[in-house]
This record gives structure tokens, sequence and C-alpha cells, in this order.
């Protein structure tokens, strides 16, 4: 198997491992932004003031969440592109 071959189904498993390792803390993080609204809906105990920060850190994280796997995917792209390239600069060897 050529080393090229390799390297690229290295590259999509970790891509593939990165992708799913995103979306379990995307879930975890919804799921803990759920209840913690639930929490403070019901208590009632955090002041206005409070409640807009939380929002507003919550605003801020997924922004920067979206930001960090728009850069990851970029990185992947790159990587891709570089293999293509790579490929097609690859001369056949000739026959004797």
């Amino acid at each position: 198997m050529e080393p090229s071959k390799i390297a690229k189904q290295m590259v999509d498993l970790q891509k593939t491992a990165f992708e799913n390792a995103y979306n379990a803390v995307v879930l975890l993080q919804d799921q803990a932004e759920r209840v913690t609204n639930t929490m403070l809906e019901q208590s009632m105990t955090l002041p206005e003031q409070g409640q807009k920060a939380l929002a507003e850190w919550t605003k801020s994280y997924k922004k920067s969440r979206e930001e960090f796997k728009k850069a990851v995917e970029e990185g992947y792209k790159n990587l891709d592109s570089t293999f293509a390239e790579t490929k097609k600069s690859a001369k056949p060897k000739a026959a004797k």
C-alpha cells in the first residue's frame, strides 16, 4: 500500500474521531445549558443581571465552539488538498 494512501486513511480516521468528539461535547454543553436554564427559571435566585451575564457567556462559548470547528475543518481541507496535489505530482514509473 502506498505511504500517501496510508497517511490519508490516518487523517480520515482522525477527522472522524474529531467530529465524533466534537458532537459529544456539543450534546453535553447543550444539555448542561438546558438544565441550567430550567434550574434558573424554577429557582429565581439569580438576579437578572446575572442571568444576562450567563446568557452572554453561553452565546460566547457557542460562537467560540463554532470558530474552533471551522478552523479544524479548514486544516483538514488543506491537508486533503495537499494529498491531492501530492498524488497528482507523483509520476508513474516508466516500464523498462
